[in-house]
Protein backbone atom coordinates (compact mmCIF):
# COMPACT_ATOMS: atom_id res chain seq x y z
CA UNK A 1 0.00 0.00 0.00
CA UNK A 2 0.70 3.91 -0.14
CA UNK A 3 0.87 5.65 3.31
CA UNK A 4 -1.61 7.96 1.78
CA UNK A 5 -4.01 5.00 0.09
CA UNK A 6 -4.30 2.62 2.30
CA UNK A 7 -6.95 0.03 0.79
CA UNK A 8 -10.29 0.24 2.71
CA UNK A 9 -13.23 -1.60 3.16
CA UNK A 10 -16.59 0.23 3.44
CA UNK A 11 -18.78 -1.81 5.41
CA UNK A 12 -22.46 -0.86 5.43
CA UNK A 13 -25.30 -3.08 6.94
CA UNK A 14 -28.80 -2.42 5.76
CA UNK A 15 -31.91 -3.60 6.34
CA UNK A 16 -35.33 -2.99 4.74
CA UNK A 17 -34.07 0.64 3.31
CA UNK A 18 -34.20 0.02 -0.04
CA UNK A 19 -35.00 3.66 -1.15
CA UNK A 20 -32.27 5.02 0.37
CA UNK A 21 -29.63 2.59 -0.13
CA UNK A 22 -28.65 3.96 -3.79
CA UNK A 23 -28.07 7.24 -2.55
CA UNK A 24 -26.02 6.09 0.26
CA UNK A 25 -23.89 3.55 -1.90
CA UNK A 26 -23.49 6.48 -4.98
CA UNK A 27 -22.23 8.49 -2.34
CA UNK A 28 -19.11 6.19 -1.88
CA UNK A 29 -18.94 5.21 -5.01
CA UNK A 30 -18.39 8.62 -5.94
CA UNK A 31 -15.63 8.87 -3.69
CA UNK A 32 -12.27 11.06 -4.67
CA UNK A 33 -10.09 8.01 -3.57
CA UNK A 34 -8.35 5.61 -5.95
CA UNK A 35 -10.85 3.47 -7.35
CA UNK A 36 -9.04 0.00 -6.41
CA UNK A 37 -7.96 1.00 -3.10
CA UNK A 38 -11.69 0.75 -1.44
CA UNK A 39 -13.75 -1.97 -1.46
CA UNK A 40 -18.03 -1.65 -0.53
CA UNK A 41 -19.36 -4.65 1.19
CA UNK A 42 -23.53 -5.00 1.72
CA UNK A 43 -24.32 -6.51 4.39
CA UNK A 44 -28.07 -7.54 3.76
CA UNK A 45 -29.52 -8.28 7.57
CA UNK A 46 -32.34 -10.46 6.52
CA UNK A 47 -34.10 -7.40 4.78
CA UNK A 48 -37.47 -8.29 3.61
CA UNK A 49 -38.58 -5.77 1.26
CA UNK A 50 -36.37 -5.47 -2.10
CA UNK A 51 -32.87 -4.87 -1.07
CA UNK A 52 -31.94 -7.77 -1.93
CA UNK A 53 -32.45 -6.77 -6.23
CA UNK A 54 -31.51 -3.24 -5.45
CA UNK A 55 -28.14 -4.65 -4.45
CA UNK A 56 -27.39 -6.80 -7.42
CA UNK A 57 -28.35 -3.62 -9.29
CA UNK A 58 -25.49 -1.62 -7.76
CA UNK A 59 -23.08 -4.62 -8.13
CA UNK A 60 -23.93 -4.97 -12.06
CA UNK A 61 -22.51 -1.50 -12.05
CA UNK A 62 -19.70 -1.40 -9.86
CA UNK A 63 -17.27 -3.83 -9.34
CA UNK A 64 -16.23 -2.58 -6.44
CA UNK A 65 -19.59 -3.12 -4.68
CA UNK A 66 -19.29 -6.90 -2.59
CA UNK A 67 -22.36 -8.50 -0.75
CA UNK A 68 -22.83 -11.16 1.79
CA UNK A 69 -26.12 -11.81 3.88
CA UNK A 70 -26.56 -11.98 7.97
CA UNK A 71 -29.81 -13.47 9.35
CA UNK A 72 -29.06 -12.76 12.56
CA UNK A 73 -31.21 -9.69 12.90
CA UNK A 74 -28.66 -6.60 14.77
CA UNK A 75 -26.63 -3.84 13.06
CA UNK A 76 -23.46 -5.41 15.25
CA UNK A 77 -24.14 -8.96 13.68
CA UNK A 78 -24.24 -7.07 10.03
CA UNK A 79 -21.37 -5.19 10.97
CA UNK A 80 -19.21 -7.94 12.22
CA UNK A 81 -20.18 -9.81 9.78
CA UNK A 82 -18.68 -7.49 6.77
CA UNK A 83 -15.59 -7.15 8.40
CA UNK A 84 -14.90 -10.80 8.29
CA UNK A 85 -15.10 -11.29 4.67
CA UNK A 86 -13.48 -7.62 4.28
CA UNK A 87 -9.88 -7.12 2.90
CA UNK A 88 -9.28 -3.75 4.31
CA UNK A 89 -6.38 -2.44 6.42
CA UNK A 90 -8.84 0.03 7.37
CA UNK A 91 -12.35 -0.38 8.23
CA UNK A 92 -14.68 2.50 6.98
CA UNK A 93 -18.31 2.02 8.51
CA UNK A 94 -21.24 3.48 7.73
CA UNK A 95 -25.07 3.30 7.24
CA UNK A 96 -27.84 3.06 4.84
CA UNK A 97 -28.80 6.41 5.56
CA UNK A 98 -25.84 8.69 5.34
CA UNK A 99 -24.32 10.40 2.29
CA UNK A 100 -20.89 10.81 2.27
CA UNK A 101 -18.98 13.59 0.91
CA UNK A 102 -16.99 13.17 -2.05
CA UNK A 103 -13.52 13.71 -0.07
CA UNK A 104 -14.57 11.49 2.58
CA UNK A 105 -12.09 8.66 2.40
CA UNK A 106 -9.17 10.48 1.12
CA UNK A 107 -9.53 12.52 5.43
CA UNK A 108 -10.98 9.85 7.28
CA UNK A 109 -7.64 7.73 6.89
CA UNK A 110 -5.39 10.82 7.29
CA UNK A 111 -4.74 10.14 10.94
CA UNK A 112 -3.71 7.02 10.47
CA UNK A 113 -0.70 7.65 8.69
CA UNK A 114 0.15 10.52 11.08
CA UNK A 115 0.33 8.04 14.25
CA UNK A 116 0.67 4.91 14.29
CA UNK A 117 -1.13 5.17 17.42
CA UNK A 118 -4.41 5.63 16.47
CA UNK A 119 -6.68 2.96 16.18
CA UNK A 120 -10.27 5.10 15.25
CA UNK A 121 -11.21 7.89 13.44
CA UNK A 122 -14.23 9.66 13.37
CA UNK A 123 -15.78 13.37 11.30
CA UNK A 124 -18.00 15.25 11.33
CA UNK A 125 -21.71 13.69 10.66
CA UNK A 126 -24.13 16.77 9.76
CA UNK A 127 -28.33 16.80 9.26
CA UNK A 128 -29.67 16.18 6.44
CA UNK A 129 -33.23 17.30 7.12
CA UNK A 130 -36.22 15.30 5.36
CA UNK A 131 -39.09 18.10 6.39
CA UNK A 132 -38.38 21.34 8.04
CA UNK A 133 -37.00 20.30 11.71
CA UNK A 134 -39.83 21.62 15.37
CA UNK A 135 -38.06 24.56 16.51
CA UNK A 136 -37.25 22.21 19.92
CA UNK A 137 -35.40 19.81 17.67
CA UNK A 138 -32.81 22.50 16.50
CA UNK A 139 -32.32 23.43 19.90
CA UNK A 140 -32.01 20.19 21.66
CA UNK A 141 -30.98 17.22 19.18
CA UNK A 142 -28.19 19.04 16.87
CA UNK A 143 -26.05 16.42 18.91
CA UNK A 144 -25.79 12.26 19.75
CA UNK A 145 -29.69 12.21 20.12
CA UNK A 146 -29.81 12.28 16.29
CA UNK A 147 -26.28 10.62 15.85
CA UNK A 148 -24.89 13.86 14.61
CA UNK A 149 -20.97 15.70 15.58
CA UNK A 150 -19.88 18.22 14.75
CA UNK A 151 -16.64 19.89 16.11
CA UNK A 152 -15.49 22.01 13.80
CA UNK A 153 -13.05 21.25 11.19
CA UNK A 154 -9.99 20.79 13.20
CA UNK A 155 -7.90 18.01 13.39
CA UNK A 156 -7.55 16.44 16.51
CA UNK A 157 -5.91 13.12 17.84
CA UNK A 158 -6.93 12.31 21.44
CA UNK A 159 -6.41 9.30 24.02
CA UNK A 160 -10.01 9.18 24.87
CA UNK A 161 -13.27 8.67 22.47
CA UNK A 162 -14.19 11.81 20.32
CA UNK A 163 -17.51 11.07 19.33
CA UNK A 164 -17.08 7.68 17.11
CA UNK A 165 -20.21 6.43 16.17
CA UNK A 166 -20.69 3.62 13.87
CA UNK A 167 -22.17 6.26 11.24
CA UNK A 168 -18.80 7.66 10.37
CA UNK A 169 -16.19 5.15 11.92
CA UNK A 170 -12.80 4.34 10.81
CA UNK A 171 -11.03 1.83 12.63
CA UNK A 172 -7.60 -0.07 11.80
CA UNK A 173 -7.92 -3.66 10.93
CA UNK A 174 -5.66 -5.16 13.44
CA UNK A 175 -7.70 -2.58 16.57
CA UNK A 176 -11.05 -4.40 15.41
CA UNK A 177 -10.17 -7.96 16.03
CA UNK A 178 -8.03 -7.08 18.72
CA UNK A 179 -11.22 -5.83 20.63
CA UNK A 180 -13.51 -7.93 19.48
CA UNK A 181 -15.80 -6.10 16.77
CA UNK A 182 -18.92 -4.38 17.81
CA UNK A 183 -20.91 -4.83 21.23
CA UNK A 184 -24.06 -6.20 21.05
CA UNK A 185 -27.02 -3.41 20.16
CA UNK A 186 -30.57 -4.84 19.56
CA UNK A 187 -31.97 -8.19 19.93
CA UNK A 188 -36.15 -9.27 19.13
CA UNK A 189 -36.46 -4.91 18.64
CA UNK A 190 -34.73 -3.98 22.34
CA UNK A 191 -31.66 -2.23 22.51
CA UNK A 192 -29.23 -5.15 25.08
CA UNK A 193 -25.65 -3.58 24.46
CA UNK A 194 -23.60 -0.36 23.75
CA UNK A 195 -22.26 -0.92 20.10
CA UNK A 196 -19.63 0.44 19.07
CA UNK A 197 -19.85 2.47 22.95
CA UNK A 198 -18.58 -0.65 23.33
CA UNK A 199 -16.09 -0.71 20.21
CA UNK A 200 -14.91 1.92 21.50
CA UNK A 201 -13.48 1.45 25.16
CA UNK A 202 -12.23 -1.59 24.15
CA UNK A 203 -10.03 -0.34 21.78
CA UNK A 204 -8.84 2.56 24.21
CA UNK A 205 -8.38 -0.34 26.89
CA UNK A 206 -5.73 -1.83 23.98
CA UNK A 207 -4.12 1.13 23.97
CA UNK A 208 -5.32 2.89 21.00
CA UNK A 209 -5.53 6.40 20.33
CA UNK A 210 -8.22 8.11 18.73
CA UNK A 211 -9.06 10.69 15.92
CA UNK A 212 -11.10 13.28 15.17
CA UNK A 213 -10.93 14.78 11.55
CA UNK A 214 -13.04 17.89 11.10
CA UNK A 215 -13.05 17.88 6.81
CA UNK A 216 -14.19 14.51 6.72
CA UNK A 217 -17.79 15.17 6.71
CA UNK A 218 -21.23 12.51 6.22
CA UNK A 219 -24.82 13.69 6.38
CA UNK A 220 -27.23 12.22 8.37
CA UNK A 221 -30.68 11.93 6.53
CA UNK A 222 -33.07 12.52 9.35
CA UNK A 223 -36.77 11.70 8.65
CA UNK A 224 -39.76 13.54 9.93
CA UNK A 225 -40.39 10.68 11.91
CA UNK A 226 -36.80 11.23 14.18
CA UNK A 227 -38.79 14.67 15.06
CA UNK A 228 -41.14 13.72 17.47
CA UNK A 229 -41.49 13.22 21.10
CA UNK A 230 -42.03 9.57 20.53
CA UNK A 231 -38.83 9.40 19.32
CA UNK A 232 -36.93 11.03 21.73
CA UNK A 233 -38.79 8.83 24.31
CA UNK A 234 -37.07 6.18 22.61
CA UNK A 235 -34.10 7.18 22.30
CA UNK A 236 -33.36 7.90 25.84
CA UNK A 237 -34.80 4.38 26.94
CA UNK A 238 -32.39 2.83 24.38
CA UNK A 239 -29.56 4.85 26.08
CA UNK A 240 -30.95 3.83 29.52
CA UNK A 241 -30.20 -0.27 28.28
CA UNK A 242 -26.79 0.79 27.01
CA UNK A 243 -25.43 2.78 30.28
CA UNK A 244 -26.26 0.25 32.20
CA UNK A 245 -24.53 -2.66 30.25
CA UNK A 246 -21.74 -0.65 30.01
CA UNK A 247 -21.24 0.40 33.83
CA UNK A 248 -21.44 -3.29 34.46
CA UNK A 249 -18.89 -4.11 32.06
CA UNK A 250 -16.97 -1.26 33.86
CA UNK A 251 -17.85 -1.68 37.59
CA UNK A 252 -19.08 -5.27 38.15
CA UNK A 253 -21.46 -4.13 41.01
CA UNK A 254 -22.30 -6.92 43.24
CA UNK A 255 -26.05 -7.23 44.37
CA UNK A 256 -26.00 -4.59 46.86
CA UNK A 257 -24.86 -1.67 44.32
CA UNK A 258 -27.60 -3.29 41.85
CA UNK A 259 -30.39 -2.74 44.21
CA UNK A 260 -29.29 0.46 45.56
CA UNK A 261 -28.88 1.78 41.76
CA UNK A 262 -32.58 0.01 41.11
CA UNK A 263 -33.53 2.14 43.51
CA UNK A 264 -32.08 5.46 43.12
CA UNK A 265 -33.41 5.27 39.34
CA UNK A 266 -36.91 4.97 41.08
CA UNK A 267 -36.26 8.08 42.80
CA UNK A 268 -34.67 9.84 39.60
CA UNK A 269 -38.04 9.00 37.77
CA UNK A 270 -40.28 10.77 40.44
CA UNK A 271 -38.04 13.79 40.32
CA UNK A 272 -37.59 14.05 36.23
CA UNK A 273 -41.56 13.41 35.81
CA UNK A 274 -42.01 16.33 38.29
CA UNK A 275 -39.48 18.66 36.64
CA UNK A 276 -40.54 18.13 33.05
CA UNK A 277 -44.34 19.32 34.27
CA UNK A 278 -42.94 22.63 35.83
CA UNK A 279 -40.86 23.21 32.46
CA UNK A 280 -44.10 22.32 30.65
CA UNK A 281 -45.97 24.98 32.35
CA UNK A 282 -43.63 27.58 32.43
CA UNK A 283 -43.44 26.89 28.93
CA UNK A 284 -39.30 25.44 28.95
CA UNK A 285 -39.33 23.38 25.57
CA UNK A 286 -36.35 21.05 27.61
CA UNK A 287 -39.52 19.53 29.49
CA UNK A 288 -39.08 17.43 26.06
CA UNK A 289 -35.81 15.94 27.29
CA UNK A 290 -36.90 15.51 30.54
CA UNK A 291 -39.80 13.81 30.39
CA UNK A 292 -37.55 11.30 28.18
CA UNK A 293 -34.74 10.50 30.42
CA UNK A 294 -38.07 9.02 32.19
CA UNK A 295 -37.95 5.82 29.87
CA UNK A 296 -34.25 6.52 30.94
CA UNK A 297 -34.30 6.14 34.00
CA UNK A 298 -37.06 3.28 33.95
CA UNK A 299 -35.07 1.23 31.54
CA UNK A 300 -31.61 1.58 33.79
CA UNK A 301 -33.74 0.33 36.67
CA UNK A 302 -34.94 -2.79 34.48
CA UNK A 303 -31.94 -3.65 32.99
CA UNK A 304 -29.63 -3.47 36.29
CA UNK A 305 -32.63 -5.96 37.39
CA UNK A 306 -31.96 -8.67 35.07
CA UNK A 307 -28.49 -8.19 35.94
CA UNK A 308 -29.36 -9.10 39.54
CA UNK A 309 -31.60 -11.86 39.14
CA UNK A 310 -30.18 -13.41 36.01
CA UNK A 311 -27.12 -14.90 35.46
CA UNK A 312 -27.13 -15.26 32.35
CA UNK A 313 -27.37 -11.79 31.69
CA UNK A 314 -24.07 -11.37 33.24
CA UNK A 315 -22.29 -13.51 31.23
CA UNK A 316 -23.81 -12.06 28.61
CA UNK A 317 -22.81 -8.86 29.60
CA UNK A 318 -18.63 -9.44 30.09
CA UNK A 319 -18.38 -10.78 26.84
CA UNK A 320 -15.46 -9.30 24.64
CA UNK A 321 -15.50 -10.95 21.84
CA UNK A 322 -18.60 -10.61 19.26
CA UNK A 323 -16.52 -12.34 16.41
CA UNK A 324 -14.67 -15.61 17.10
CA UNK A 325 -17.18 -16.33 19.97
CA UNK A 326 -20.69 -15.84 18.81
CA UNK A 327 -22.51 -19.11 19.06
CA UNK A 328 -24.82 -17.45 22.36
CA UNK A 329 -25.43 -14.39 20.51
CA UNK A 330 -27.65 -13.18 23.91
CA UNK A 331 -30.34 -14.92 25.82
CA UNK A 332 -33.28 -15.30 23.59
CA UNK A 333 -35.81 -12.97 22.15
CA UNK A 334 -38.90 -15.09 24.14
CA UNK A 335 -36.80 -14.81 27.50
CA UNK A 336 -35.80 -11.45 26.79
CA UNK A 337 -38.99 -10.35 26.52
CA UNK A 338 -39.89 -12.33 29.49
CA UNK A 339 -37.09 -10.82 32.04
CA UNK A 340 -38.06 -7.25 30.21
CA UNK A 341 -41.01 -7.01 32.81
CA UNK A 342 -39.83 -8.39 35.83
Amino acid sequence: MTPTHPFVSVIIPTYNRSARLEATVGSLIGQQYPPDRFEIVLVDNASTDDTPQVISRLMSRHPAIRRMREPRRGAHFARNAGATVSLGQILYFTDDDMIADPELLSTIVKPFSMDAGVGAATGRVLPRWETEPPAWVLKHCRNALLSLNDRGEALILCDEDPGVFSCHEAIAREAFFRAGGFNPDTNAGEFVGDNETGLNIKVRKLGYRFAYVGESVTHHVIPGSRMTQAYLNSRFADQGFCDSYTDYRETHPGPLRLLKRIAGHAVLMGTTITKAVARRIAGDTRWRLDFARLFYYRNRARYDLRLLLHDQWRRFVLRDDWITDDSASSPTAARLNGQAGQ
